[in-house]
């Protein structure tokens, strides 16, 4: 009987155990995280899906990874699969604001949760995400304007901006354009004279600037350009028009990429406004966090500056993209 009793004592201790240690082991199981990206537009993008990849592999999370090509039936596409192999969590970065509903709501269902990065979406239901990690694009926009008001606040003007924006009904290219119309609106020196989307692509860049070019010539004063891709296209475009960019017409532009600072150093970009693509850590560590049931911010937003054409020699050495 004492045998008898020793034993059953032994076994209901190691069922304790097994259940003490049960939650941990469950923690220990490998996150799968499926992660539907823009496209590869830009280097910037580049750089992100680099970010991305490899904070996955230091975090020991097994990624999904697709490429939407800048369409958003493809990312919706992806998403739809994500949620049909149950993945732990989705993370995408919409290719525009609006439009997600539908999908998010089928994530909901299947009590997947889903964190954006980069950019934001136009939902009336927010519950439908759970956190957005990334830039406050109108804050980049407003620094973008303080940097104009400072550089012609001794000329009377007028000052005649033509605008490079991004994809069209995307969170950067909206904000963007709203926070620079935010400080200048009350300044009647400034006017944007022609706006329109280049599609954050070099060649698209390019291409509206060789138009700007013929149709306006020597009277635009600012190119204002939503991405360094842009911006670089707009250059050659001004170049091959005989204009002189950094010098005759103010070149500002996003994201602060190594192309940018090159363009800088060479005069022919004025000010780049940072953008960091470099979310990689920040999202694993917000996967982590999600599926260890602790609460995030509804809004995770990166540290970031400005850089004027003066500091890119001393800061190029530093940059990661």
């Amino acid at each position: 009987m004492k045998l008898a009793t020793r034993m059953i004592a032994g076994a209901l201790m190691s069922a304790a155990f097994a259940l003490a240690a049960a939650p941990g082991h469950a923690q220990d199981k490998q996150i799968t995280l499926g992660f539907a990206q823009v496209g590869a537009e830009s280097a910037w993008r580049t750089a992100n899906t680099v970010s991305i990849k490899q904070a996955a592999k230091d975090a020991g999370i097994n990624l999904k990874f697709s490429d939407a090509q800048q369409k958003q039936e493809n990312q919706i596409k992806a998403i739809r699969s994500y949620i049909a192999q149950r993945v732990d969590v989705i993370a995408f970065s919409p290719v525009v604001e609006s439009g997600w509903e539908p999908v998010l709501e089928e994530a909901k269902r299947a009590k997947i949760p889903v964190i954006l990065t980069d950019r934001n979406i136009d939902v009336k239901d927010t519950s439908l995400y759970v956190t957005m990690i990334g830039s406050d694009f109108m804050e980049e926009g407003r620094r973008a304007g303080r940097w104009l008001e400072e550089h012609y606040k001794n000329n009377p003007g007028p000052v005649n901006i033509v605008e490079l924006q991004g994809t069209v009904g995307s969170a950067p290219a909206n904000d963007r354009h709203a926070g620079l119309m935010e400080i200048i609106k009350n300044d009647p020196k400034f006017k944007i004279i022609a706006s329109q989307s280049g599609d954050f692509t070099l060649a698209g860049g390019k291409q509206v600037m060789e138009a700007f070019a013929k149709t306006y010539g020597n009277k635009i004063n600012v190119v204002y350009a939503h991405n360094d891709d842009m911006a670089l296209g707009a250059i050659q475009a001004m170049e091959e028009a005989g204009m002189k960019p950094g010098k005759d017409v103010s070149v500002v532009s996003f994201d602060a990429t190594k192309g940018g600072f090159e363009a800088m150093i060479a005069g022919k970009m004025n000010v780049d406004v940072e953008c960091s693509p470099l979310l990689g850590p920040q999202l694993m560590q917000a996967v982590k966090d999600v599926v260890a049931g602790k609460e995030l911010p509804k809004r995770i937003v990166t540290n970031e500056t400005v850089f004027p054409m003066n500091v890119a020699a001393q800061v190029l050495p530093t940059r990661k993209y």
